[in-house]
């Protein structure tokens, strides 16, 4: 299994795993891999260094050593770790207001106006609507945010 670490042309960082450099080569060409953030098919491969697991490897003792390696790591791979961090915690907001609401889809309007005039059941839904609807809804005293969702997170995670 190779773990890639690629960015689009946004500069979203993620990581891909693939059977192999050339499976991942097959799936790009065929635009199969996407920035989970934006949705880019536009994907390069960033250098990384390779992982080994040495049995018996321990961390050194040496006051700073794994930090500066850390630091060194992440200049050499061209990260920028606040960036990386910020769009890890991001994805996983994203995540976890996904899992604990309730999509109601086009209807999204109809259902929170329900709600808000207790015409059904007080709970947390998502959905899609237009902006008109969504300026009315304010209008009317209903708590609406937009919140774009990367395409990647609408679909089950395999």
């Amino acid at each position: 299994m190779k773990v890639l670490d690629l960015q689009c042309p946004d500069g979203h960082r993620f990581e891909g795993w693939f059977a192999s450099a050339d499976d991942f080569e097959s799936q790009l060409s065929r635009k199969l891999v996407e920035c989970p953030m934006c949705g880019a098919t536009q994907v390069n491969r960033l250098p990384s260094a390779p992982r080994l697991n040495l049995s018996g490897a321990t961390e050194s003792s040496q006051p700073g050593a794994a930090s500066a390696s850390s630091a060194a790591a992440a200049v050499a791979g061209g990260a920028n770790p606040d960036v990386s961090a910020i769009q890890a915690r991001v994805m996983r907001a994203l995540r976890e207001v996904l899992e604990k609401t309730e999509n109601v889809g086009d209807r999204f309007a109809e259902e929170a106006r329900r709600i808000h005039y207790e015409e059904a059941p007080a709970r947390n839904i998502r959905g899609v609507t237009t902006l008109e609807d969504a300026r009315a809804l304010v209008e009317e005293g209903i708590d609406v945010m937009p919140l774009p969702v990367p395409d990647a997170l609408k679909e089950p995670l395999q």
